[in-house]
């Protein structure tokens, strides 16, 4: 049996969307679809140019059991890279 690589290591092939343009509440509803499709461990990167995703989205892992494992800025973009929970 193939071992799945998202179990074993979940940080090798992260799911990603790209959220820009779109403002809040927007990019936490559209983590959180998602999240709710993809199995524990899995990796999400959510890319967000509106500004108050960098409270939002670390709010919303907190709240709703997933690990926010940081983000990076960068083109004016900030990219949150969440582990579902």
């Amino acid at each position: 049996m193939t071992p799945d690589p998202t179990q074993t290591d979940p940080d090798a092939m992260p799911h990603r969307y790209d959220a820009r343009g779109l403002i809040c509440p927007l990019p936490v509803l559209r983590a959180r679809k998602l999240l709710a499709a993809m199995a524990p461990g899995e990796v999400l990167e959510i890319i967000s140019d509106d500004p108050v995703a960098r409270i939002d989205l670390p709010h919303f892992c907190a709240e709703a059991g997933h690990d926010h494992l940081g983000l990076t800025d960068a083109d004016g973009a900030q990219t949150h890279r969440i582990r579902r929970g």
